[in-house]
């Protein structure tokens, strides 16, 4: 089983910056895919920002050039590097890893969300 523990989030003016992480434990042989989906009230889940084992990246247009993903395999974190933060960026924001376990399973997980909250 994988578990997934985010931490950061809280509140930030417009402009102002915030980091979140994430972490993953657990039956990991190795980690695909991590990734940062967010969700405003009344909205569907949406994806911010995706890494992939090489490091390649992508993210939603909303947040090109204000946002960073990165990621430190040794750690099996991954970050999101939010600056220049807009009323728009309000939001419960999850991590999602995808995992191949040690049973050689593919195998998902989300955290329990970090609330964003931006405001002045």
């Amino acid at each position: 089983q994988v578990q997934v523990v985010e931490s950061g989030g809280g509140l930030v003016q417009p402009g102002g910056s915030l980091r979140l992480s994430c972490a993953a434990s657990g039956s990991i042989f190795s980690i695909n895919a991590m990734g940062w989906y967010r969700q405003a009230p009344g909205e569907q889940r949406e994806l911010v920002a995706v890494i992939a084992s090489g490091g390649s990246t992508n993210y939603a247009d909303a947040v090109k050039g204000r946002f960073t993903i990165t990621r430190d395999n040794a750690k099996n974190t991954v970050y999101l590097q939010m600056n220049n933060q807009k009323t728009g960026d309000k939001a419960v924001y999850y991590c999602n890893v995808k995992v191949i376990s040690f049973f050689r399973r593919r195998e998902g997980a989300w955290g329990q969300g970090a609330q964003v909250t931006v405001s002045s």
